[in-house]
């Protein structure tokens, strides 16, 4: 019986040791291998579908062109995002925004890489959003009124107008989280919320008119002479020859009329663009490949139906960018103490 029982132990031991020795062997993996691939986070601004089929391209072509294996996901929300990365300080990359990428910074050290070029603008701006039957024409006229946006960590979204509420001493009567840019749209458009804040970027004057500056209205069309349309292939929206690109743009799939029914108040100050950032550990020479390789990407035409594609991101371009950048964003935080209270 004891011999036996000696048998067991024994038996035992050996089949702890090779779980073990295997479950070592799979934490040491290099990163980039199917047993450790590098973790890409976006963050869910647009529809999650749309981000995860264009997602799986872009970690497609960079997996051919770095030979390393990516694993693409989106998180539930924005503060999950940097949780996420936080989580895997040495083998995750975030495509996150101003906002969301500070307060990870402060949160766990995620390092900027690099950020978006959208059609030659490094920034961008929050829009406020009414119904364009809205009897809503100042910024005062929104103290009162119910607010939509789409996530806390939004910075384009919920961190610049919080501020800019604040210091305008405009109090929203009632505030609704609605998930994400289109989202807001649309509760606008049904006139579910009095206002929303969105993104913003400047629409794409035709040719022969100036191109969009700063301080220019934000929307520079005439709707009683010029008719608002979307592209026959659905996926561009227009104001006679001028392309809108600003969060409405979103929702056309649905609501073609988005630009008849929802117009821009006001635009903020502007906004440091939307980051590829690092984890903390990340090795520098995975870094520097995939870097590369993410610069080449940019230059082809699958850029344009990923991250570069107005239902995506809207990114059509990349550019190195420097923590000190953030700071404006950092500034604006520090006004929100419960925002920053809460990735502490």
């Amino acid at each position: 019986m004891l011999k036996r029982y000696n048998v067991v132990v024994v038996l035992l031991c050996i089949i702890v040791g090779v779980l073990l020795s295997t479950s070592l062997v799979s934490a040491q993996a290099g990163l980039g291998t199917a047993d450790n691939p590098i973790q890409v986070y976006f963050v869910p601004s647009v529809e999650a579908g749309i981000i995860t089929a264009g997602g799986d391209v872009m970690s497609a072509a960079l997996e051919k062109a770095t030979g390393l294996k990516f694993k693409v996901s989106v998180p539930t929300s924005y503060a999950a995002t940097i949780e996420a990365m936080c989580a895997a300080p040495d083998s995750s990359i975030g495509f996150i925004p101003a906002a969301g990428y500070v307060l990870a910074s402060e949160r766990c050290g995620v390092d900027v890489a690099a950020k978006a070029v959208r059609n030659g603008w490094g920034v961008y701006w929050t829009q406020y959003i009414v119904r364009r039957d809205s009897d809503i024409y100042t910024f005062g006229d929104l103290n009162g009124k119910t607010w939509g946006y789409g996530d806390t960590g939004s910075t384009s979204g919920y961190v610049v107008p919080t501020v800019e509420l604040a210091k305008a001493g405009i109090k929203a009567s009632k505030t609704v989280e609605t998930g994400g840019h289109p989202q807001t749209v649309l509760a606008v458009y049904n006139g579910e919320v009095d206002f929303g804040t969105t993104f913003y970027s400047p629409p794409l004057m035709p040719e022969g008119r100036a191109a969009w500056q700063v301080g220019d209205t934000p929307e520079p069309y005439d709707l009683t002479v010029e008719k608002s349309f979307v592209s026959e292939d659905g996926k561009k929206l227009f104001v006679g020859d001028t392309r809108i690109l600003d969060a409405r743009a979103n929702v056309i799939s649905t609501n073609p009329d988005v630009v008849e029914k929802v117009r821009i108040l006001r635009i903020s100050q502007s906004i440091p663009n939307d980051t590829l950032s690092f984890g903390p550990k990340f090795p520098a020479d995975v870094r520097d490949k995939i870097m590369s390789a993410l610069a080449d990407f940019a230059k082809t035409d699958d850029w344009k139906a990923t991250i570069g594609d107005t239902k995506f991101y809207g990114w059509s371009g990349i550019t190195p960018a420097a923590d000190s950048e953030y700071d404006v964003v950092r500034d604006m935080i520090a006004q929100v103490p419960a925002l920053a209270d809460k990735y502490k």
